[in-house]
């Protein structure tokens, strides 16, 4: 067996597939397989984590007769979306609460989707936590679309939203599709110009085209701050507009009050994010919160309709459903 340090990508990929069969196929211990390999324990740990995170082995965990949990099949009966709950400890701070959820998504996102398929993916903390654990999966003709644009007055924006969806990309070995505009226009009739270029309608068309829709939900309210409201991007007066209006939060930087409604907000003609109408329209939308701070804005996407298939921690699956105002 080759050494971690000095092995090539090649030999760490053979050696990896040989403790993964070992560990998964055959219940060797990783002292086991340690001694059988020649090697230590600590490299035996290292080869099953390269594993996993390289698709080498894919991990399932199913209830019991495929069931859901019970808090799962509340949400279904309720709501009527798919739920997946991960399991937290309620002390968890929301920091680790986020990582731990975005990891579960990271894992298994490439259950749904595939070869010939169109991801969008709305950058934001959430989406930067679950990009960074995403496992490789290869498909072809695939391409990543990003749903809104990310600049201000302070930044392009391009950076921080292309070490997103390249992430993504690599993962899938997926095309992606940038969509250089501001996060918001200073003026309406602007965005309205630029969204008859052909230059920006192709990317449009590309969003109207989605198989799957992938994003967290933006709270003013939440510890893990969503950086449309930490990156610079609102100034006091929008500020004060989203208030006046009873925004509850936003989905790929449109906003949206409690009973989901959208008509009469100011700053969305303004944004540079899919209407609803057209997140609606996509057969498959991913919504991933973690933190009863964003109870609020969960239950506004869900009025709005815009979730087909919701992961949230145990503490916020069990808020949803006490919520009296759910």
């Amino acid at each position: 067996m080759s050494h971690d340090d000095d092995a090539s990508p090649s030999d760490r990929t053979r050696d990896a597939l040989t403790a993964a069969h070992l560990y998964y196929m055959q219940d060797l211990t990783m002292d086991a397989i340690a001694h059988e390999l020649h090697t230590s324990r600590s490299s035996v740990s290292r080869l099953l984590s390269h594993a996993r995170a390289s698709g080498l082995v894919d991990i399932q965990i199913r209830s019991p007769l495929d069931a859901p949990s019970r808090l799962e099949k509340e949400i279904l009966d309720r709501f009527h979306v798919t739920a997946h709950v991960v399991p937290v400890p309620d002390n968890a701070s929301d920091v680790d609460r986020l990582e731990r959820v975005a990891l579960s998504v990271a894992r298994i996102l490439g259950q749904y989707f595939d070869s010939n398929m169109t991801l969008g993916v709305a950058w934001g903390s959430t989406m930067n936590a679950i990009s960074r654990h995403v496992t490789l999966k290869a498909t072809h003709n695939s391409q990543i679309v990003q749903l809104n644009g990310a600049g201000n007055m302070r930044t392009t924006g391009l950076a921080y939203a292309s070490e997103i969806l390249g992430r993504f990309g690599t993962a899938f070995g997926a095309h992606v599709q940038q969509f250089p505009v501001p996060a918001f226009f200073d003026d309406p009739a602007t965005k309205q110009a630029l969204w008859r270029e052909r230059s920006v309608s192709r990317l449009l068309e590309i969003q109207g085209r989605m198989s799957v829709a992938l994003f967290g939900l933006g709270s003013p309210f939440s510890e893990v701050t969503s950086h449309v409201y930490a990156g610079g991007y609102l100034d006091e007066a929008d500020y004060a507009s989203l208030s006046d209006a009873g925004v509850v939060g936003d989905v790929a930087t449109v906003f949206f009050r409690a009973d989901g409604s959208t008509d009469g907000i100011a700053l969305n003609e303004r944004s540079s994010g899919p209407e609803f109408a057209v997140l609606r329209s996509t057969p498959r939308r991913i919504c991933v919160v973690s933190g009863t701070a964003k109870l609020a804005s969960l239950r506004g996407a869900l009025h709005a309709d815009l979730i087909t298939d919701l992961f949230l921690d145990e503490g916020t699956a069990r808020a949803l459903l006490n919520s009296p105002t759910a």
